[in-house]
């Protein structure tokens, strides 16, 4: 009778584990700017401490599409209004590593997916001169038109697509460059922010 029980229990067990897997909410991750490299980027890579669930889900920066109309709220579209994500809307007095760049330098923006969409577009804003770099990311921060687009009509990108393009000249000092990966097939976008310095 033990070596039918045993069997019986271990069979009891692997089916409760396996409901509770199938039950399990799955991330629904997709894809982070990398160059300039983005604020969740350098949370995953650890070069930046002290981030929380970034750490280990930088390409789940997901909301609604339709920036800057719609999408995130002000003071949280760096996290895409995730709370849990929060950590990348604080400017941290302004300590997030920049990546140096010129104005009017050819530049390739790169992205890193694990889960490519069909695309509407990729569209790439910069802060405004004389923004408050010691306040979370605001549509006012920014200029309100994006400085590069790139359109998709709907096809896939690549697991690692780049954007050649041009840095915007005339700007000076510490900025942001929000990146928006707008999805063709569903109401989400994915935001980035990464961090330079001209």
């Amino acid at each position: 009778m033990r070596r039918t029980a045993l069997p019986a229990a271990a069979l009891g067990l692997a089916l409760v584990g396996g409901l509770s897997l199938l039950s399990a909410p799955t991330a629904s991750s997709h894809g982070y700017t990398d160059q300039p490299l983005s604020r969740q980027k350098l949370c995953a890579n650890k070069t930046v401490p002290d981030c929380g669930p970034i750490q280990w889900e930088p390409q789940s920066v997901e909301g609604l599409k339709g920036f800057p109309a719609a999408g995130p709220a002000d003071g949280h579209i760096c996290s895409a209004n995730h709370s849990e994500f929060a950590q990348l809307d604080d400017p941290r007095g302004g300590n997030w590593p920049a990546t140096q760049v010129f104005g009017g330098q050819a530049y390739n923006f790169r992205w890193q997916f694990t889960a490519p969409h069909s695309t509407t577009d990729f569209k790439y804003y910069i802060t405004r001169n004389g923004w408050d770099w010691t306040k979370p990311l605001t549509r006012a921060a920014l200029d309100p038109q994006p400085f590069l687009t790139v359109t998709y009509n709907g096809t896939r990108p690549p697991y690692t697509v780049v954007h050649p393009g041009t840095m915007p000249s005339g700007k000076t000092g510490r900025h942001v460059i929000l990146g928006v990966w707008t999805i063709n097939d569903t109401a989400n976008a994915f935001y980035s922010c990464s961090d330079v310095q001209f």
